[in-house]
């Protein structure tokens, strides 16, 4: 997207947690590395999003996952990369240097395997140029650490609050979808200290070759993402954000978007903006072409920015059945 004159109004515009976000749409994390990888792409620029969440990064370095480690699935795909990364310090001290922080913002990633662990990764990245941190508590396709984390609110709130009283930069955290019950980990979260939720993390999965009769992914279990999994997260964004919402703690959508119409969706249900992963494996340019079609909807629909569409699901008995959307 094209930068507008200071008075000009961008109506993709988003203040998320006090970041000003040029457009409502977040690229995930572990799709994109440490924001370098599709800037080799023609056409794509980091401009076209509003931030960037870069790989999950834990306190040393980790080789990751045996392969293999994907594996496309119908309408979706298979990952169980297992957190490979240098470390937080080669992150801090090499990578975060070379990031252009007038492109884009960047939101760092924070994984471990204890509490004390993610504790001090938010501690180092605190002491960074890093915009905001998202709390990785729900990554299914490691076998210590954030799996359980995530799915048991106690123990989310806990890893929250620790990392609460090491930074006073956003804490955005990462959502399980593989829990009981989803409003009450976003309760937790949010009264520990988060200012804001990401909704929702992959789904745990498998895949077997019948040829040989193991599994395709050497981890058995990986994260399924794609558009597979967006009903699941869009009632995921819904219940969550009927907590969040009146508390004014925004939510990042996320699960199967590849459109502008699945990015409208999850803004109605709740989204105050909206991650965009999977879909990049087959479309890096899905971002110009998700931000053209919510402008063309916000100009047809009369509105004048995209927070007129967050929570704005009818749900009413009483409400008109005429579709939104020509």
């Amino acid at each position: 997207m094209a930068a507008q004159p200071d008075n000009v109004q961008n109506p993709l515009a988003v203040d998320f947690c006090g970041l000003a976000f040029s457009s409502p749409i977040v690229l995930l994390s572990g799709c994109v590395g440490f924001g370098e990888e599709y800037t080799r792409v023609a056409g794509f620029s980091n401009r076209d999003v509003g931030a960037i969440v870069l790989k999950g990064t834990t306190l040393a370095p980790r080789l990751g996952n045996p392969p293999h480690r994907l594996c496309e699935t119908p309408m979706g795909m298979l990952n169980a990369i297992g957190l490979q990364n240098p470390g937080v310090a080669h992150v801090v001290e090499h990578i975060l240097p070379g990031l252009d922080f007038t492109e884009t913002r960047f939101i760092a990633n924070v994984c471990g395997s204890t509490i004390e662990e993610y504790a001090e990764v938010a501690r180092r990245f605190d002491d960074s140029s890093i915009d905001a941190m998202e709390i990785n508590i729900s990554c299914p396709n490691v076998k210590e650490g954030g799996v359980a984390f995530g799915n048991y609110p106690e123990m989310s709130a806990r890893v929250v609050a620790a990392c609460r009283r090491v930074t006073r930069k956003p804490l955005i955290t990462k959502l399980s979808p593989n829990q009981t019950d989803i409003r009450e980990n976003a309760r937790q979260c949010i009264d520990a200290g988060s200012d804001a939720l990401a909704v929702i993390n992959t789904i745990m999965g498998m895949a077997i070759d019948v040829r040989t009769r193991r599994p395709v992914i050497g981890n058995i279990q990986g994260g399924l993402s794609g558009p597979a999994i967006k009903p699941i997260a869009l009632l995921k964004v819904h219940q969550v954000y009927e907590v969040a919402g009146p508390r004014n703690i925004p939510i990042i959508g996320q699960g199967g978007i590849t459109s502008a119409t699945d990015a409208i969706e999850f803004m109605v249900a709740g989204a105050s903006a909206v991650g965009v992963g999977t879909a990049l494996f087959y479309e890096p340019l899905a971002c110009r072409q998700i931000n053209a079609g919510i402008a063309g909807y916000l100009r047809e629909h009369g509105m004048k920015s995209v927070s007129e569409l967050v929570g704005s699901l009818r749900t009413g008995k009483d409400t008109q059945d005429t579709p939104l959307a020509g």
